[in-house]
This record gives C-alpha cells, structure tokens and sequence, in this order.
C-alpha cells in the first residue's frame, strides 16, 4: 500500500496535518510552513513514460503522489486538465541550452502553474463542506496577478492582494486591479517585504480568525507542489535517459520556484544542481559563502522586481530540508547541511547592469528575446559554467527558467533593445479596463482596520 504524505511544519512545533488541511491553513499554528513527509518517489519506469504525455498529465501524475486518498484520481484529472490548457515552451538557444517559458498562461507568468491548480483544490474542498476563506497575498509583482486571475469568480472564496505601490510595472498593476467582484487590490505604501509582513501579522492575529484567513503566497504548500511539476515535465521532454543529470537556473526572490525543484530533485529527478540566481538582494549568495544569514531592509529596487525580496519566506523550507530550523524573521535556530546545500546549488547575485546586458547579448547573439528575471538567472547560468567548467560542455542539459513573458516589462525593453516586445493574448485589451483598487499607509492596525469595516 502507498505511504499516505501528512505535512509538518517547518517550526517542528505542530502536529501534522492532511493536504486539505494544511492547504486551507496556509500557515502552520505554530507559524512555520507546511512540508511534506515523506516526499513521494518517481520511479525511473515512470519518468520516461513522461516523454510522451501532456503537461497535465504528468501534472496529475505528480499530484496523485501527495494526495494519496484525499481526492478521487477522477477529479483530480480533471482539475488540472482544466488548470493547465496552455503550452510550455521548451526554447534551444545553442547547443543543448534552453529556457524554459513559463510564460503561455493567463497572465504571462509562472504564478500561473501553481495558482491555478491551488485555486481549483481550494474551491473543490471548499464546496464539499459549504466552507468559505478569505484569501490574504502578498505581491512582488506577478504573484498577484496570477492569484487574482485564478480566483476570480471562484464562489466561496474572496481575495486581497497587496503590492508595493512604487514597485510592479504598470502591466503588473492592471492584471491585479481591473478584475473586480471578489477581488480587492491594496497598494501598500512600502517594499514587498512590508507587505508580506502585514499578511503574515494577520494570520497570526486571533481577532481576525473570524474571517477565516489563508494564503495563496508561496508560504502555501498547496502554491509550491505544482512548482515541482514543470521540472520533471522538462527532463522527461528534453533528457535521453535516466542516466543524465539535468542542470537548471532558478530565478530566485521569494523562492517558492527553488523550492518546487528541490522537492521534484527529491522525488529522486536527476538534478546535478540548480543555480540559484539573485538579483542585487544578495542575502542567500552571501549566506552559502560565510554561513552568516542576515536579511536585508529594505529590500533593493531592482527591474527584476518580482524577486525584490529581502527575506525570501521559503528559505524556511530549503533550511529544513537540509535538517535545519529557521523562523520566519530569519533567525537559524538549528543549523542545516551548508556543505550539502553547496554541493546542490550554486547561488550567484546579478546586479541590473548585467541583467540588461545578458537581455542584449542574448537577442544579439541568439536573437532569444528575454525579460530580466529570466536574464538574471541566464547570467546565473554563465556564471555557473564559469566556476564548473566542465558543464559548459555540449552535451551538458541545461535549463534556465524564464518566469514572465518579456511584454510585461515594454519599459526596459525598449530602452535596451529598441524593440517594443509583441503582446501575448493575456496582456492585450488592459489599457481599456477600468483599474479598481486601495491605497494604505504601511501600518498593520490600518489594514487591520480595512479587512474589519470591509469584510465584517
């Protein structure tokens, strides 16, 4: 019989708990993020008969192993057939380099793969026992969008997404603020990290339990196992064998997308590394050389603006997967196999010059049109060739994930390249809705405020 997976809590204080349930919290009690255990195997007999199935396939494949006996095989089909009805390009830029265009959902985003199928098993739980929730995000620019777009409509469940108001494009702010009906959109005066500050401080505050709050951030466990999903599609789609190890370049802010790889490398995919690429908020690159991790406030305002973060929240995950405790300000209290997390991931900090010079070499040179956050981890990439000379070889897979779809940033686009980036169907149309949305001062007892009078 198949091992039925319960999730702990990364603060090793709270009993264990189902899928659903830890789904709907969001976050633990004791204010740690849910994991699984055990993480589920893939046999080698499984991976190759990936190559030839659709994305929601393999999607359904995966998500069966973490709910064993939680949802009927049948519904879960379903789902994510319905949550995964886009393409995902697999683009050769020389040799064998690729990126991987995460890019083809409703809102040109990587969000949109982990958002999607959250919001459908939310509402499938949901309506199984008339239950309702109130959705509490925090936003560094796509996250918001995506969530917003994924909830919209959904009947049990209400949503509110906050973002730095000085810090999205304004693309970024129009997929979040002209949905409306069961979706309120906040700009925060304050970073991304202020935000998810606030959200955090709410899920712990008991006189908002009445509201029954839950995350759709990456702190979510349900938000982080789809992003295991894209990484075993790729290496059954571009992989000849078992036998290879696959390199990937994960852009690197909050660090949900680093940690759907580590789980899918310990689903025993055959990962050599994953370079872990940041941008000018270097608290992670500056921790695997000294050991020493100190958060940055306030973040750096970068053009890679979804990974603006000074204290990645799944950095909790990643510390306990390698047996340590971190909590949620930063603090280690148990410290983790740094050695091991060195040997998995090479972790590189790209400041914006470079990041616009890796979008003009790469359209120069290969004419691959790139946005920064996929710069940032293509640049990641070439530095890790530079430190492991050896994978700069031919034969040597590697993938770098490109997380939005280059329309979303014309500004920098056009400044570097000259070129205004051709609008996918997601984008188009925005300039003429009607935008909808709060302005707040970065102070918790005013938001506390805002959900009482407006969600009483």
């Amino acid at each position: 019989m198949t091992e039925r997976i319960l999730y702990y809590s990364t603060n090793r204080k709270a009993g264990k708990v189902t899928f659903k349930e830890a789904l709907l919290k969001g976050l633990a009690p004791d204010g740690g993020l849910f994991m699984p255990d055990p993480i589920p195997k893939i046999s080698v007999q499984e991976l190759m008969s990936y190559a030839d199935k659709p994305y929601y396939e393999i999607a359904y494949e995966i998500g069966r192993k973490f709910l064993i006996n939680e949802i009927p095989d049948k519904d879960l089909y379903s789902i994510t057939k319905d949550a995964y009805n886009f393409d995902v390009p697999l683009e050769k830029v020389y040799e064998r380099k690729y990126i991987m265009h995460l890019d083809q959902g409703p809102t040109a985003s990587f969000k949109d793969f982990a958002a999607r199928l959250m919001g459908r098993l939310m509402q499938y739980f949901l309506v199984k026992e008339n239950r309702s929730l109130l959705i509490l995000t925090a936003t560094s620019g796509d996250t918001g969008s995506a969530i917003a777009n994924a909830f919209y409509e959904l009947e049990n469940i209400k949503v509110v997404v906050l973002f730095p108001e000085k810090e999205v494009t304004d693309r970024q702010r129009k997929q979040m603020t002209t949905l409306h009906k069961n979706i309120q959109i906040i700009a925060l005066k304050g970073k991304f990290d202020d935000c998810q500050a606030i959200v955090k401080r709410a899920f712990a505050d008991e006189e908002l339990t009445y509201l029954n709050l839950s995350s759709a951030n990456s702190i979510n466990i349900g938000r982080l196992l789809p992003q295991s999903m894209y990484y075993i599609y790729t290496f059954a789609k571009l992989c000849k064998g078992y036998d290879e190890k696959i390199i990937f370049s994960v852009p690197s802010g909050n660090f949900g997308n680093l940690m759907g790889g580590l789980i899918a490398m310990n689903m025993d995919l055959p990962v050599k590394r994953f370079v872990v690429s940041t941008n000018e908020n270097d608290e992670v690159p500056v921790y695997w050389k000294t050991g020493k991790y100190k958060i940055i406030i306030p973040s750096v305002n970068c053009i890679s603006s979804a990974m603006n973060v000074g204290h990645p929240s799944n950095m909790a995950r990643v510390v306990s997967l390698y047996k340590g405790i971190m909590d949620d300000k930063g603090i280690i209290h148990s410290q983790p196999d740094l050695d091991r997390m060195r040997k998995d991931m090479f972790t590189v900090s790209i400041n914006d010059i470079r990041t616009k010079q890796t979008i003009k070499e790469v359209y120069e040179k290969y004419r691959v049109l790139i946005e920064p956050h996929g710069a940032v981890g293509w640049a990641g990439l070439t530095e890790d060739f530079k430190a492991n000379i050896d994978d700069a070889s031919p034969d040597q897979i590697s993938v770098c994930i490109e997380t939005a779809h280059p329309a979303k940033f014309p500004e920098e686009i056009k400044e570097i390249l000259n070129i205004d980036p051709q609008l996918p169907v997601a984008l188009k149309g925005l300039e003429d809705k009607e935008e909808q949305y709060d302005v707040l001062e970065n102070d918790y007892s005013m938001f506390k405020r805002y959900l009482k009078d407006k969600y009483f």
